[in-house]
């Protein structure tokens, strides 16, 4: 059974920072971060392909959130800096374990974590 971690979530004040961490426990191809505010649309923030290392985000975050990982821990992170009020979300980490194009849509994820709150004020 696959499993998703997603830790790291809470309040912080308009222009912190938060760091989000996410265990897995099978192999991947590639993970990625997304969110949902209440009322939205689930939206993709951040991948990371697991072999290549490389990166991906949705603009309104380049700059200020980084997607790492850590072959190691079997775990990945969303380091998130200068914190926005439109930044709070639920936060969730989804994993694809086959090969393919990944993006920033739902849909490319098989995966999924229970999610973690990150709450921004202003």
């Amino acid at each position: 059974q696959v499993q998703l971690v997603e830790s790291g979530g809470g309040s912080v004040q308009a222009g912190g920072s938060l760091r989000l961490s996410c265990v897995y426990s099978r192999s991947r191809y590639c993970m990625g971060w997304f969110r949902q505010a209440p009322g939205k649309e689930r939206e993709g923030v951040a991948r990371i392909y697991a072999n290549s290392g490389n990166t991906y985000y949705l603009d309104s975050v380049k700059g200020r959130f980084a997607i790492s990982q850590d072959k190691a821990k079997n775990t990945i992170y969303l380091e998130m800096n200068s914190l926005k009020p439109e930044d709070t979300a639920m936060y969730y980490c989804a994993l694809r374990s086959v090969g393919g194009i990944c993006d920033l849509e739902s849909t490319t994820y098989a995966y999924w974590g229970q999610g973690t709150q990150v709450t921004v004020s202003s």
